[in-house]
């Protein structure tokens, strides 16, 4: 317990309070059981270490991560035992994911010690909900999602910029205060920005053995998958990366990766869930989530760039910039006459040369372009859409 304790105070001495992430005003701290998920390498951690340095006494509260060597031979219910009688109230467990049999000891834990809270983090991949045991009654969970190109802008270049909705957007009512020109900033982002570690050196090795241990590590681990699926899972992401975006023929890749459909769609979720790519689905469905898949994008710009590198296809960089930032406030299917509908509104997602031939001119259909600085009418940049978290 000692140990834990200095690790933990080490970390803590290390953290930094300047910059935080969306989510950090909107998780209800407070609450019994709360869950915070996300892909590796977008904050969970900084984020859960900062609230405790900002608002706990660290007498009340112990950051432990699942992975550490103590629970080699101790179980997390021991030492959410210990810690209680020993009046802990806050309880961090980081990277749940690397325990056995984590949701029956959470609600172990959650059922034994009412007046403790315990705040835990896990790889997106984990389907807490659907866990062996119960704990969508007991746990809040929130997603966290990689940097927004405003909170890019902050914590890269100490710019700060407000939060704009979809509405303030689309009727190009943006302002950025003592930015004049955007465009060098936002391809820098494309390249570097979605992942916080981006502001250090040897970003594109770092974000590779991300991509290598969530394919051989996470995926295989928490669907209880055999060594060899990893090797499958990279093939079938470099098959993804040169073809995105793109229609998926599921019988045709299923034969290239020599595994069934069944499976092939069990893998395509799995990547989705973990961060690696994103599925565009059509609205044959009502129920979010759950059409048809249209598309299938890589998860970000930062990913394309570190897979493909300079031979990026600039259509798909911007499709693919659009998709994944807005869809952390936003449902995103896809549209028969243009790239993307959200609500009522349709989008198509071009460079400085697109033409609106292809959308209706109705006040509800906008043309997105790159490489423009500002809008007017129903044509938006392709940027400001990087603002809306």
């Amino acid at each position: 317990m000692r140990t834990l304790y200095q690790k933990f105070e080490t970390l803590l001495q290390s953290t930094t309070t300047d910059f935080k992430r969306y989510l950090y005003d909107k998780v209800s701290w407070d609450s019994r059981m709360i869950g915070i998920i996300g892909a590796r390498g977008v904050g969970k951690t900084t984020m859960i270490l900062q609230y405790i340095k900002e608002n706990l006494d660290s007498k009340r509260a112990l950051y432990v991560s699942a992975d550490d060597m103590y629970f080699g031979e101790n179980r997390l219910f021991d030492l959410a035992d210990d810690f209680y009688k020993n009046a802990g109230e806050y309880l961090f467990v980081d990277e749940i994911h690397k325990y056995n049999d984590w949701s029956e000891e959470l609600k172990n834990i959650y059922d034994s010690f009412p007046t403790l809270k315990v705040i835990f983090t896990g790889s997106s991949v984990l389907d807490i909900l659907k866990g062996s045991a119960d704990l969508s009654r007991r746990a809040i969970i929130y997603k966290l999602q990689g940097l927004s190109f405003r909170e890019y802008l902050k914590l890269f270049h100490n710019y700060d910029t407000e939060v704009y909705s979809l509405e303030q957007i689309i009727n190009n009512e943006v302002k950025l205060e003592n930015i004049h020109h955007p465009l060098p900033l936002f391809n820098d982002y494309l390249k570097r920005g979605y992942y916080p570690f981006g502001i250090e050196n040897e970003m594109s090795l770092r974000l590779g053995q991300i991509i290598v241990q969530t394919l051989e590590s996470d995926i295989p681990q928490y669907a209880n998958l055999n060594v060899g699926t990893g090797r499958k899972l990279k093939r079938l992401l470099s098959i993804i990366a040169e073809s995105v975006p793109f229609k998926p023929n599921f019988s045709k890749i299923s034969e290239m990766i020599s595994v069934s459909r069944n499976s092939l769609d069990d893998y395509f979720s799995y990547m989705e869930k973990a961060g690696l790519i994103e599925q565009l689905r059509n609205e044959t469905s009502g129920i979010r989530g759950l059409g048809k898949v249209d598309k299938v994008y890589l998860d970000n710009t930062n990913i394309i760039f570190n897979l493909v590198g300079e031979k990026s296809n600039v259509g798909n960089l911007r499709e693919t910039f659009f998709f994944n930032q807005m869809r952390v406030k936003n449902e995103i299917i896809s549209s028969k006459k243009a790239d993307f509908v959200i609500g009522n509104y349709t989008f198509e997602v071009g460079g400085k040369n697109k033409q609106q031939n292809q959308i209706e001119k109705d006040n509800k259909s906008f043309v997105v372009k790159d490489d423009i600085e500002y809008g007017y009418r129903n044509v938006i940049p392709l940027w400001t859409f990087g603002l809306n978290y």
